[in-house]
């Protein structure tokens, strides 16, 4: 193949080609004799504050007790993370490590930049994590890595708003979704609104897509067919989410042009579907007023059905070109699987908690969590039981992008919901089937 690798802009191409080609080149890796010990490097999205700080610790603690094999840490920004994996490797110079976001699995592993797992790893994998966790470092039934961040989605809601609109508790089906998202909705005089009954913005895709597949999960229906090679939304479940946010939009409960992360902060939405990892950025930047956030279950459509929601997440796996494979499962057999003392949690485990986020390991989690952790993050825990993995089929970067634009222009009123579901079919069709 000619060109910018599968799924990159040319623009991003250019960019990162330029950048290697200036002198980016890969560290030194060692030997491993005396004196000369291998060096293995770590690249993930970790770039800066308490994520880079996190991770750092326990990277520092493996090279102070290990002589023989030493880790280096190298990050990007999570928008640069997918083109700088396929331009490094195109160039020889990918890391040893890889921290990928799991919906690209499916492309990395077509593309052969990842090793699939050692028997025991996947062992220890298999029987360690929630099915969720495994799915997603899977492709194709073969497991490719430890999952690191597992993220389920879930409902928040500010029990202050609920409160004021006469409401005692957060919905659990949608046609209680719906009422409370009318009844919260407030509007000034000139109609202009100042609270959102239910935050669907097209700020990002964990609250364009993520939502939307959220809801999907929650009504029994799935994004891909089974094998990946088509979209299976449209259905009745596909059909009925659209319905449902196209109501929540043209009845004024939801602004999709508002960024609901920063709105939902300060009071001025109700409820949101949203990741586990949202809950440590909340603590920190609202102060007192986090007092009045509290989470629940994604709501179903009716009493009884049973509950699901969707599950992202990374992992960490090896370089298909490492010189050094043996070396690099065992750092991450010693991150992921090794109690730092007895009755702990395990160091990746120890690390998400610190950040507000969570692993697939909910043994784990239950430890950490009953430690004083946030309590905002049981239901992300709970959902782990019950997630939905995010399809990671080849070209499902792409078809998550398709996805995203046709449901903005739902919310935007440039579509109809039957449109919107011809339209995801016919490009996601078209895209996910030249990918194999």
């Amino acid at each position: 193949m000619t060109g910018a690798p599968y799924g990159l802009s040319r623009r991003r191409f250019a960019l990162a080609a330029t950048l290697l080609a200036a002198g980016c080149a890969a560290p030194r890796q060692g030997t491993g004799r005396p004196g000369d010990p291998i060096v293995l490097t770590l690249l993930s999205h970790y770039a800066s504050g308490e994520l880079k700080a996190a991770l750092q610790g326990p990277v520092d603690e493996w090279n102070a007790t290990h002589d023989r094999v030493k880790v280096r840490t190298k990050a990007v920004e999570f928008n640069d993370l997918l083109t700088t994996f396929m331009v490094r490797q195109a160039a020889g110079q990918g890391a040893d490590i890889l921290q990928p976001y799991c919906l690209w699995n499916g492309q990395l592993v077509r593309a052969g930049v990842l090793r699939p797992a050692p028997p025991e790893d996947a062992a220890e994998i298999t029987h360690g994590y929630g099915a969720a966790a495994v799915g997603s470092a899977s492709v194709d039934g073969e497991i490719y890595g430890y999952p690191t961040e597992a993220q389920t989605y879930a409902l928040y809601y500010n029990r202050r708003l609920l409160r004021e609109a006469g409401i005692a508790r957060p919905p659990r089906t949608w046609r209680e979704l719906e009422d409370t998202a009318y009844r919260t909705t407030r509007r000034d005089r000139y109609g202009n609104t100042l609270v959102q009954g239910f935050g669907l913005s097209t700020y990002d895709d964990s609250t364009t897509v993520g939502q939307t597949l959220a809801l999907l999960n929650a009504s029994g229906g799935t994004f891909m067919s089974r094998d990946g090679r088509s979209t299976a939304i449209d259905s009745p479940s596909g059909r009925a989410v659209l319905d449902l946010e196209h109501r929540l939009v043209s009845r004024g409960a939801s602004a999709p042009g508002v960024n609901v992360y920063k709105a939902f902060q300060s009071g001025q939405v109700a409820m949101v579907i949203s990741a586990g990892w949202w809950t440590g950025s909340l603590k920190s930047q609202m102060g007192d007023a986090y007092r009045e956030v509290a989470v629940a279950p994604v709501p179903v459509p009716k009493l009884g059905d049973k509950p699901a929601t969707l599950a992202t997440g990374f992992m960490l796996g090896v370089n298909t070109s490492s010189p050094h494979p043996g070396e690099a499962w065992e750092f991450l057999r010693w991150l992921n699987t090794e109690k730092a003392s007895p009755r702990a949690a395990t160091r990746m485990s120890a690390l998400q908690v610190s950040v507000g986020s969570l692993t697939g390991r909910a043994d784990d989690m239950r430890t950490l969590l009953g430690q004083g952790g946030d309590p905002n993050l049981r239901p992300f825990l709970d959902a782990l039981g019950y997630a939905v993995p995010e399809p990671n089929v080849p070209g499902a970067q792409q078809a998550k992008s398709l996805l995203r634009k046709n449901i903005e222009a739902l919310w935007t009123g440039q579509q109809s919901v039957e449109r919107s579901l011809r339209t995801i079919r016919r490009q996601v069709d078209q895209e996910v089937s030249r990918s194999w």
